[in-house]
């Protein structure tokens, strides 16, 4: 399981958000480029980037800072948040920037998700943000008219291999993740599933990836607190999986 440090990005600074409340931003760090490289320098095989300002714009705000962040380091990253139309996917997967993942996009035009698909194998996640099982759109804002169970069936059929799911009645709450939204997730598709929201602990670390349900991991607040040290959380996880 890999395990990806979160940089959630407001107005060019990292912060967290309760429960996907803009309201509720508190910056974590000074810097996003500064805090990508210690997450390389402590072991991390990915990092996580979400641009807020663009989910909520509709379109990516921090993307110079983002492609800057790619950049600088030599592990990959993935991006999401305002990724909504085939120019903005192109430019960061042709810039520096190792997978996509699409939400409001993919829900509303599922032939794009089949071309970027076909054209970066591999490097096009969906982001399945759920509340009650109903998925969520714009920034967690809106309603997407899907329960999550119809959307994971419809984006494998499409050609994406990675799916992300939030719970987001856990995300920023360190409440532990819904073990039992993945379980009923994995029996219903092949993709690998990236589980997000609440992990507050290297026990949740570790029983995710003991349930064998997901492939990943993304952990941002509990980073930043220090519930959980990403360096020795790592080591433990590679030493369990016999690495």
């Amino acid at each position: 399981m890999i395990v990806l440090p979160a940089i959630d990005i407001l107005e060019g600074k990292p912060v967290r958000l309760r429960q996907g409340d803009y309201n509720q931003a508190s910056q974590v760090a000074a810097s996003v480029l500064e805090t990508a490289k210690s997450f390389e320098a402590n072991g991390a095989k990915w990092v996580h980037l979400v641009d807020l300002d663009g989910a909520k714009a509709g379109h990516p705000v921090n993307d110079e800072l983002i492609l800057q962040t790619a950049n600088a380091l030599s592990i990959p990253v993935e991006v999401g948040g305002g990724i909504r139309s085939e120019s903005q996917a192109r430019a960061y997967l042709d810039g520096g920037i190792e997978r996509i993942i699409l939400s409001t996009a993919a829900l509303a035009d599922l032939d794009l998700v089949k071309r970027l698909s076909n054209d970066y194998p591999g490097r096009i996640a969906v982001g399945l943000d759920c509340k009650d099982m109903r998925v969520k759109i714009s920034g967690w804002l809106e309603d997407g008219g899907v329960m999550i169970e119809d959307a994971v069936k419809t984006m494998e059929q499409a050609g994406i291999r990675t799916l992300i799911v939030t719970d987001i009645r856990r995300d920023g709450m360190l409440s532990g993740p819904s073990h039992e939204l993945y379980q009923k997730l994995a029996k219903l598709t092949t993709c690998d599933i990236i589980a997000s929201g609440g992990i507050s602990s290297l026990e949740d670390l570790e029983k995710l990836q003991n349930d064998g349900n997901v492939a990943g991991a993304i952990t941002g607040k509990a980073i930043y607190s220090g519930a959980i040290d990403l360096k020795s959380a790592l080591s433990v996880l590679a030493k369990e999986k016999g690495e």
